[in-house]
C-alpha cells in the first residue's frame, strides 16, 4: 500500500520540482487541500534547507497522521434493540462481500447478526449473500426480487429484534451517486427503519474501492448529502498503490474509515488502524 513510495524515490537526490510535486501528490488521491498543505509546509522548510525526498515523506505522514483518527469508534451492540447497519454503495465495489464479511466480523466476535438481503434489484443479489450466509453460520431475511427494500428492511428489524439479534446486517442495492431518484430509495428504507427505533439506522456504512481514486470523493460526498453516511468499508486496499482516498474523504468530509477489505477471503476483512496506514504508506 506504499503508494507514497514513487513518489518519494522520484525525487530522492534532486531538487524538488514544485509543480511535478503538486501533480504527483494529487494523483496519489489524498485531495487537494491535504496536497496543498504538504506544498505549503515543504515550501517553509525550502525558506532554510534544501528539501529532500526524506523531508516529503517526513511532513506527508505529519499531516496525514494530524487527519485520520488513530482509532476510529468501534461498533457495539446496543443493551436491548438489534444494532442497525445500513450498507451503501455504487455497483462493483464489493458491497455484497462487504456485508458478508462484516456479519463475519461480528460472528467471530460472538455476536449474533442477521442479514436483510435488501438488494432486490441485482441479478443473482440474493442468491450470492444467501451463499454467504450459509458459508459464515447466520440467517438470512430475503425478499422476491423487485420487491421493496424498504418494507424487506422493515420487516427485517422485527426478525432481528424478536429474535434479540445483536446486529441486523442491511445489504442495499448498488446505485449510481448521481441518480436523485435511487438515492431517494435508500432514504425511504431509513424512514422505514426509523419506525421501530427512532436511531435506526445507527451506522450507514459506504463501501468504496481503493483504486478508483477521486471519484470515490465524489461518491462519499453525494451519499453523505443524501442519507448521511458514519463510515467507510474500503475495499482493495491490498497492494494496490492506491488508498489516498482514505485521506480525502476524512479530511474533506469528516467520514473515518471504519473497515478495510485487503483480499479475497472472509479473514481478509478488519477495524481501519490509521496508525498503521500512516506507517504503511511510506
Amino acid at each position: 500500500m506504499n503508494f507514497f513510495k514513487n513518489i518519494i524515490d522520484k525525487f530522492a537526490g534532486k531538487p524538488v520540482d514544485w509543480d511535478e510535486l503538486e501533480e504527483a501528490l494529487i494523483r496519489s488521491d489524498i485531495g487537494v487541500p491535504m496536497t496543498l498543505r504538504i506544498l505549503k509546509t515543504l515550501r517553509e522548510r525550502d525558506a532554510w534547507s534544501w528539501v529532500t525526498a526524506n523531508d516529503i515523506a517526513e511532513v506527508a505522514r505529519d499531516e496525514i497522521g494530524r487527519v485520520l483518527p488513530i482509532n476510529p469508534p468501534p461498533i457495539r451492540p446496543l443493551p436491548a434493540h438489534p444494532k442497525v447497519i445500513l450498507i451503501v454503495g455504487v455497483n462493483g465495489t464489493g458491497k455484497t462481500t462487504s456485508a458478508a464479511k462484516l456479519a463475519h466480523f461480528f460472528k467471530t466476535r460472538r455476536h449474533t447478526v442477521l442479514l436483510a438481503a435488501a438488494d432486490t434489484f441485482r441479478a443473482a443479489a440474493i442468491e450470492q449473500l444467501g451463499v454467504w450466509a450459509e458459508r459464515i453460520g447466520v440467517e438470512m431475511i430475503r425478499g422476491q426480487y423487485n420487491a421493496d427494500p424498504a418494507a424487506l428492511c422493515y420487516e427485517a428489524y422485527e426478525a432481528a429484534d424478536k429474535h434479540n439479534v445483536a446486529f441486523l446486517i442491511c445489504d442495499t442495492a448498488g446505485r449510481l451517486h448521481t441518480k436523485s431518484n435511487l438515492m431517494g430509495e435508500l432514504a425511504k428504507v431509513k424512514r422505514s427503519l426509523s419506525k421501530h427505533d427512532p436511531n435506526a439506522p445507527h451506522e450507514i456504512l459506504l463501501v468504496v474501492d481503493a483504486t478508483t481514486g477521486s471519484n470515490a470523493l465524489a461518491q462519499a460526498k453525494q451519499f453523505h448529502e443524501a442519507i448521511g453516511l458514519t463510515g467507510l468499508i474500503v475495499t482493495k486496499l491490498d497492494g494496490s498503490g492506491k488508498g489516498g482516498v482514505v485521506v480525502a474523504i476524512q479530511d474533506e468530509l469528516g467520514i473515518p474509515t471504519r473497515f478495510v477489505g485487503t483480499g479475497e477471503k472472509l479473514e481478509n476483512f478488519a477495524e481501519f488502524d490509521g496508525r498503521d496506514f500512516v506507517r504503511n504508506m511510506l
